[in-house]
């Protein structure tokens, strides 16, 4: 091999990873996140978790990626580690479609439809169509369809290209004296271990094996053992992934490790004892890019069979080698809920955007709790919910804290479209869910002075306060249900309700100035009954955010003022007939 033969080898080895990159890439986009939610949700039987931890990473093309989804899932809580092995077992199948997609490049045959299955011919022709739907079309969905034909193109082109750079290794025989060493079971499942870890990705080096297949000079003796330390080389990606992580994260990471060293071990064991006695003739000739294909499914799909009953003993071997802490701390479920927020989803922008967005309805439940007990101490002050509603202030700040950093960190990745939408709405949301959980601390400051200083509203300030009190607790049910359901039409009922409460604010303030007037309430009263109303206005107004925010993000505007002013205007018939059916419902006696 001369040094532009070095040359073309190396070109062909960079298209075939950025094409792996590419399709990659497209496929996770076009899935949305969909995939990873399945994986999440579908996983209660062993048996579905196999088919689902298989299924998922067929299409995502990576069992790298998916092990460390679920490495992921375990470190936020989200799966069990009961789950998860079956989960990983799965993956390891899903990883051998890679296999068989690459072999397309060793066809060979002169007819014309087994010329067309050749990547000399299709591979241009998908990267041409793929390059021209993410230039040309303004869909989403295309532009992912043609980040998956175009990468898969490029794939094939560089598989092809590395085959072709390689073939007159065939002819040297220095070459075929490493193969030879390689030959040696241990020594081969060493190369194939060191060459995956380094890569970090089993399908790439079973692509460049396949490609060193081209040579003719790779015989199974060694083809076996590399692709035996190529699913333990596998591992490494979850390992690193677990640094830092939790216990469980670790664990996760160590049912994978555990699992293909035991599967690895196992097959050859059982294989070079029957090889000693037998003596396979395979053993010593030239193996095809499909044979690997056939020996990698083959090794996979036995072992997934033969070890999935032993799944169980698996996760008691990680607990012995990770052992649980005495007195864990047990977690809220507001920590419980920051917690699923993993930096590992970031690399999956689909599965993030949905974690977050679970976390924002968490925040936005947690706020609404906080009003909702604040407006309780107003009618019966108890301590212990006056506690409750600093502590609830206090969990909505690390809410918004520690999502809207994540969120910053998810705003730099390759989002969708659709993703874009969400990820802007939650930026805008949290922001309104910390500022009603303020107003419902300062409602219970409000109801703490009444309580210290045995001040007591009159019966009719009693009566409006209450009507002013259900029409707060009503508002922030439409606009926190319409978040949570992405229900336009309870965002589009948050404004008329809005408008009357500013009304009622106005109103309350008025009549209490008529009572201190006659003698019936204090002025110490009034400044309570002040602070109360002007909080409830402003909750509402953060509800109006929210609500404006649902409906401009869909319309990719933010326009809020003119939005506002096009509502009000005097030819709004609908509107305006809302604002009246929510004025008779929260009259003032």
């Amino acid at each position: 091999m001369d040094f532009f033969s070095l040359l073309t080898m190396i070109g062909g080895l960079a298209l075939f990873l950025y094409g792996m990159h590419m399709m990659g890439e497209g496929l996770s986009k076009a899935s949305g996140g969909r995939l990873e939610s399945i994986l999440e949700k579908l996983t209660s039987k062993p048996i579905k978790a196999v088919l689902v931890g298989t299924g998922v990473t067929a299409v995502i093309q990576s069992s790298s990626a998916t092990t460390v989804m679920v490495v992921g899932f375990v470190n936020s809580g989200i799966m069990k580690l009961e789950q998860a092995v079956n989960v990983i077992i799965g993956a390891n199948v899903g990883t051998t479609i890679t296999a068989w997609l690459l072999s397309l490049s060793a066809i060979d045959g002169g007819g014309f439809f087994i010329q067309l299955l050749k990547p000399s011919s299709f591979s241009p022709v998908l990267a041409i169509i793929g390059v021209c739907l993410i230039n040309f079309s303004k869909k989403e969905k295309h532009k992912d369809i043609g980040l998956i034909m175009a990468g898969f193109g490029i794939l094939m082109i560089g598989m092809d290209t590395m085959g072709a750079a390689v073939k007159p290794l065939a002819d040297v025989p220095e070459f075929s004296r490493v193969l030879t060493m390689f030959s040696n079971p241990v020594l081969g499942m060493l190369v194939g271990l060191i060459i995956t870890a380094v890569i970090q990705s089993s399908s790439v080096s079973i692509g460049i094996l396949q490609a060193l297949c081209q040579t003719g000079a790779v015989s199974g003796a060694t083809a076996i053992p590399v692709i035996m330390g190529q699913n333990i080389g596998a591992c490494m990606p979850a390992l690193l992934s677990s640094v830092g992580g939790s216990k469980n994260a670790k664990r996760a990471a160590l049912l994978h490790l555990f699992y293909n060293f035991a599967k690895t071990f196992l097959f050859m064991a059982v294989f070079y004892t029957i090889d000693y006695f037998v003596n396979f003739a395979f053993m010593d000739k030239p193996i095809s890019a499909v044979g690997v294909a056939v020996v990698h499914s083959a090794f996979n799909i036995a072992a997934c069979i033969i070890l999935m009953p032993f799944s169980k003993l698996l996760v008691k071997l990680v607990y012995i080698a990770v052992p649980e802490r005495v007195g864990a701390e047990v977690l809220s479920p507001e920590e419980g809920a920051i917690k699923t927020l993993d930096v590992r989803f970031l690399d999956t922008p689909g599965l993030a955007i949905e974690r977050s967005r679970r976390v924002a309805v968490s925040m936005a439940r947690c706020a609404r709790r906080s009003i909702e007990v604040s407006l309780d101490l107003l009618k019966q002050y108890d301590e212990k919910k006056a506690e409750a509603v600093v502590l609830m202030e206090s969990q909505v700040d690390r809410f918004e804290d520690v999502l809207g950093t994540y969120l910053v960190k998810l705003s730099s990745k390759n989002l969708s479209e659709k993703e874009s939408h969400v990820l802007s709405v939650l930026l805008h949301c949290i922001g309104d869910f910390e500022r009603i959980s303020d107003h419902a601390l300062n409602i219970k400051e409000a109801a703490d002075e009444m309580m210290s200083k045995d001040m007591e509203f009159s019966d009719k300030a009693k009566e409006e306060v209450e009507i002013f009190s259900q029409a707060i607790r009503d508002i922030l049910t439409l606009a926190i249900e319409a978040f949570e359901t992405e229900d336009l039409g309870k965002a589009n009922l948050v404004e008329p309700l809005e408008e009357v409460i500013d009304q009622l604010n106005i109103e309350i303030k008025k009549r209490h100035v008529k009572r201190l007037r006659k003698g019936k309430c204090t002025i110490e009263m009034g400044f309570v009954l002040s602070d109360i109303t002007t909080n409830f206005e402003r909750v509402a107004d953060h509800c109006s955010n929210i609500a404006v925010c649902l409906l401009q993000v869909r319309e990719d505007s933010f326009e809020t003022h003119e939005y506002l002013d096009t509502l009000r205007e005097a030819n709004n018939l609908d509107f305006k007939g809302k604002v009246l059916a929510y004025r008779e419902k929260y009259m003032l006696p």
